[in-house]
């Protein structure tokens, strides 16, 4: 546990040193995409994602847009802990974040989203401030108007069938009947 405590720390002072160009420090735009757990409440989820709001916050990061959390069944289970008991998730409530800060902010957000027992799992990336969601393009329909006339496919023409005469159909049932 110290190691990793020393690794964040020498990255910590490494991303500062890196983000600031000369006095003024260079923001970046990131997004977390989190899986809060099953177990929490409908009613509690606006807490546990007004907790990450508030780290962010604390981080000195400015909210650009958000997805609110929703139910969804998982590609596969999520192993968690509560109470002490391994528990495995087949649901999470997914939700987003996109917002801007300083690299060190978003070092600070991912060390305390780790901590907090409320996210099954996460992951934060940087990102750019565009809305890079795909669109959704409605199919394109064709208008018919009642007067219209809609082609069909051509039918295949009806067989027509010879009259058969009362002999051959007995004769025809003899011959059934008989094998």
């Amino acid at each position: 546990m110290v190691e990793s405590a020393d690794n964040m720390a020498e990255e910590m002072s490494a991303a500062i040193a890196d983000e600031t160009a000369g006095d003024e420090v260079v923001l970046r735009v990131y997004e977390v995409g989190y899986h809060i757990v099953p177990s929490i409440k409908e009613e509690e989820l606006d807490k546990a994602v007004g907790t990450i709001r508030s780290e962010i916050e604390k981080a000195g990061g400015s909210f650009i847009a958000e997805g609110a959390p929703s139910l969804t069944r998982l590609a596969y289970e999520i192993e968690g802990r509560e109470g002490g008991k391994r528990v495995e998730y087949d649901r999470a409530y997914f939700g987003w974040i996109k917002f801007e800060s300083a690299v060190a902010g978003a070092l600070l957000l991912e060390a305390s989203l780790k901590k907090n027992a409320d996210i099954a799992r996460f992951i934060m990336f940087r990102t750019v401030r565009e809305d890079t969601r795909a669109k959704m393009k409605a199919p394109t329909l064709r208008e018919v108007k009642r007067t219209d006339t809609i082609k069909s496919t051509p039918r295949r023409p009806e067989e027509t069938a010879a009259p058969v005469s009362e002999e051959d159909l007995e004769k025809a049932l003899q011959d059934i009947t008989a094998e």
